[in-house]
Order: C-alpha cells, then sequence, then structure tokens
C-alpha cells in the first residue's frame, strides 16, 4: 500500500471512530500513532519515536512533549497531541514552550484529526505564531498529501522543507483572506474594485451599492468555472464514446453511469452524484440563493458546500460502495451523521437537515 492509500485509509478510520474517542491517550493510539507508522516512522523503536521526552528547560516541572521523532539520533520533529474534540487554538502556547526547549525545526500540534505544522521562520529557535501548514485528515487535498510526503522517513530533508514552508505559510493565509472576502467583501475589497470601473467618488453609499455586485460577480466566475470543467468532462466523455469505433478507444471509455474520471488523482465523478447536487439545490432553493450552493469531489465522498467553503459542508454522498448509499447531514456543531438511502429520491427525507444546515452558517 502506498503513502496515499495508508492515509486515506487512516482517515476513513478517523471518520468512523472520531465519535467513540473519549480521551487523548486513546486519541494517540488510535490516530496519531498510526499516522507516525505512516510517515515511515517505528513506534516501538526508541531510537526514532520517544514518547515523554523532556522539554522542560528549568527541570523543576517535568513537561514533557508527547512525542520527539528522531533521524540520524537527531529530534526532528516535536509533536504534541490533544482528544480528538478539542479546539487546538487553546493550546499552541503549550508547543511554543517545548518548541524552545529543543533542536527540532519542526513542531506539530494535533488532535488527530488536523494537524498544523509549526517552524522558526521569523526568529530562530522560537516558534512562529501562526503554521506554514494545516492539514485536515478529513478533508485532504493531493498537494496536502504531497506537503505531508515531505515529512515521511524516507524523504525527509530539512532545507527542502523548510525552502517551501514560508511559501506555504503565505499562501495558506492570503487563500483564507480570500475566501473571507469573497465570502464577505470587505469596504476596503469592495472600494479598491469599484474604482476600476466608477469614475464617481467612492464614497459610503457608493460602497454599499456594489457590495452585492462584485458579491454576484465573484459567484457568477466560480460558477462558470465549474460550468467549464464539468461541460469539459462531458465532451470528453462524448468523445469517447464517439470514438468507440476504434480498436483502441475501449480501453479508455469510462464505465456506465460515470461522467468524469481524473486519471491523476483517482476522483470518479458518477451521474448519481451530479443528479444528488441537483436535489439538494431544489431542495434549499426556498431558503438560499443556491448560486452559494457548489460541489466538491474527493476520493471518498461527493460533498456539497455553501460559498465553496470546506468550513460549510452542507452535506456529504458516498456512493462509492455500489451496494449501499448514504447521505450524510451536519448539525449546529458540524457533527456528521450517515444515513442510508435505498434511492435519490430518498434524499428528500432530510429536507429539514440540509435547510437547517443553512440557518446554521446563516446566523454565524
Amino acid at each position: 500500500m502506498d503513502f496515499k492509500d495508508t492515509l486515506l485509509q487512516l482517515a476513513e478510520r478517523i471518520e468512523k471512530q472520531k465519535g467513540s474517542i473519549a480521551t487523548e491517550e486513546a486519541t494517540k493510539n488510535a490516530f496519531i500513532m498510526p499516522m507516525i507508522a505512516a510517515l515511515g516512522y517505528d513506534v516501538f523503536n526508541p531510537f526514532e519515536v520517544v514518547p515523554e521526552l523532556d522539554c522542560d528547560l528549568v527541570k523543576k516541572k517535568g513537561e514533557k512533549i508527547d512525542y520527539a521523532i528522531k533521524k540520524d539520533d537527531e529530534t526532528i520533529l516535536l509533536i504534541e497531541c490533544k482528544h480528538c474534540g478539542q479546539d487546538l487554538n487553546l493550546h499552541d502556547t503549550q508547543l511554543k514552550k517545548y518548541f524552545v526547549a529543543s533542536n527540532a525545526r519542526f513542531g506539530v500540534l494535533t488532535n488527530g484529526v488536523e494537524y498544523r505544522f509549526y517552524t522558526d521562520l521569523e526568529k530562530v529557535n522560537i516558534m512562529d505564531d501562526k503554521p506554514f501548514l494545516v492539514i485536515n485528515m478529513l478533508d485532504m487535498s493531493d498537494n496536502d498529501i504531497e506537503q505531508l510526503k515531505k515529512f515521511h522517513k524516507s524523504y525527509y530533508n530539512v532545507e527542502n522543507i523548510l525552502s517551501t514552508a514560508q511559501e506555504l505559510k503565505y499562501t495558506t493565509e492570503l487563500r483564507n483572506l480570500l475566501c473571507k472576502e469573497f465570502d464577505s467583501p470587505s469596504p476596503d475589497f469592495v472600494k479598491f474594485f469599484t474604482k476600476q470601473v466608477y469614475d464617481g467618488v467612492v464614497n459610503q453609499k457608493i460602497i454599499d451599492q456594489f457590495t452585492p455586485l462584485i458579491k454576484k460577480s465573484i459567484t457568477s466566475i466560480v460558477n462558470d468555472t465549474i460550468s467549464d470543467r464539468l461541460n469539459l468532462a462531458i465532451k470528453t466523455n462524448d468523445e469517447v464514446v464517439a470514438d468507440s469505433t476504434t480498436p483502441n478507444a475501449v480501453e479508455d471509455e469510462l464505465p456506465e453511469g460515470v461522467v468524469f474520471f481524473d486519471k491523476e488523482t483517482g476522483i470518479v465523478t458518477t451521474e448519481d452524484e451530479l443528479d444528488s447536487f441537483l436535489i439538494v439545490k431544489a431542495i434549499l432553493r426556498p431558503v438560499v440563493d443556491i448560486s452559494r450552493v457548489y460541489y466538491r469531489d474527493t476520493l471518498s465522498y461527493f460533498g456539497i458546500l455553501l460559498d465553496d467553503n470546506n468550513r460549510k459542508p452542507i452535506c456529504r454522498m458516498y456512493f462509492n460502495a455500489q451496494s449501499v448509499k448514504y447521505i450524510s447531514t451536519f448539525d449546529e456543531n458540524k457533527k456528521e451523521t450517515r444515513h442510508e438511502i435505498k434511492s435519490l429520491d430518498d434524499i428528500y427525507d432530510y429536507t429539514e437537515q440540509l435547510r437547517a444546515t443553512i440557518s446554521y452558517y446563516d446566523k454565524k
């Protein structure tokens, strides 16, 4: 099993078990130790993985890091663990103290679901306030997997990671900033673009007038991009079918019910998944502008989001297993619950839960 498959298998385990994990120790055993093993380190070898490493500068308080990863007899990575249900924002200062007391260049704060990677880009041996890499095991992209692979025992190179850490840090911050602006444009953001098309004085009245126009324009661009990709996928499929009379075309022909197959990622998008997206949009139409409803397909599930924001999941479709289909809904705490469905019509049975999800996000 390759690195990617190992991570995806671990992600499936986390999805199924996280609701049953009651303690921090259980989180370590079920989620974090398997991740360390996936990175190529022997969790039972004290020359590679050291639990409870002393990171106490004054040698009195007995402060210890949960795990220290070693390579060539040097500590390369500190891992501070929390229960899978805990908010990591409450614990980064603890890792910062351990980082100062160690020679490691990288620190990780994790609850087994989310992994935050830190280094010392701003001041040597002083951990940065913000992580340069954040991985959510339940929402991993191919790029996330590639970045994690750099910490694998077989590929670890401190200079290689540091060379990309600064770029990752700022691209992540910029991405979050842009997502926030796209979701709710700030006056400065609106003013910047309004000046490009409006000749008069841009006062508050003009900003108020242009704010919904800019938001609508952004939504339109995103929708057009998705539509273009979908049309390209359908066109590609049609071309394959049209060429099926040639001897080699059968090898490239998509299976029945499959609309698009990404050879690089292995993601398969089916007719049922796209039909489910249309059904959910129809259900949500009375409570939200359906231009705010998007989908993203992954290896594990077909996700439907509000505002194309991973932090605003509406529901997920698990259609990859041919025998059983599931729809998952989310409560106000983003807790996911799976429901078995016999057909796409059963999606309508969850109308109340789907519409309630919109109200959770819009209230916030």
